[in-house]
């Protein structure tokens, strides 16, 4: 028997990840340690999301949910991986919370993740990318909590700084620091 043969009579001829019962192809997991059963069986769907500069389209991920727990040390490595670049959608810290990874796996796995990966992205309610050093306007008057004043509409924040959420900025108004929701902001 070959490869190919042996590794679609273990996944029963579904993708490995989602369970699609379209054509499959072998893909070999890249920063493997040793070349034991690194070789999955992945639909093209899942191929296209894995390429490199492609963005991951979230709800086609929640098949994560059942294929983490395979029995396949590859599948579950690259479903740790590929929750890891997700998770700051809830739904996929709470899966990566519950995936245990022996020490071993669990090296195995960080040693792929890519850092451009696990980088997190703040936008503002327009979808914009921003970054440090940047100039917002407020959208909407906002409660600051421990202090007596409201941020106005309107208000100009210059020169932001970014924090691990990447739901929240870090501003000053008033002479106050402050953290602002991205989705009260928009890019000015």
């Amino acid at each position: 028997m070959s490869d190919k043969d042996t590794l679609v009579q273990r996944c029963g001829g579904s993708c490995e990840l989602c369970g699609a019962n379209t054509p499959l192809e072998i893909y070999p997991l890249p920063d493997s340690p040793n070349q034991q059963e690194v070789e999955m069986m992945l639909c093209s769907t899942c191929l296209t999301q894995l390429s490199p500069g492609t963005e991951l389209d979230s709800n086609h991920w929640r098949c994560l949910n059942e294929s983490m727990w395979s029995t396949v040390p590859a599948v579950q490595v690259l479903a740790w991986r590929l929750l890891k670049r997700l998770s700051n959608e809830t739904w996929a810290q709470d899966l990566l919370d519950m995936l245990y990874l022996d020490e071993e796996m669990q090296a195995w796995a960080e040693a792929g993740a890519s850092n451009d990966d696990d980088a997190v992205v703040h936008r503002d309610c327009n979808g914009a990318v921003l970054q440090a050093g940047d100039s917002v306007v407020i959208i909407k008057d906002l409660n600051v909590k421990g202090t007596s004043f409201v941020a106005k509409r309107g208000t100009a924040v210059r020169n932001i700084a970014l924090t691990d959420n990447p739901e929240h900025i870090e501003g000053r108004v008033n002479g106050t620091r402050i953290v602002i929701l991205t989705c009260f902001v928009k890019k000015s």
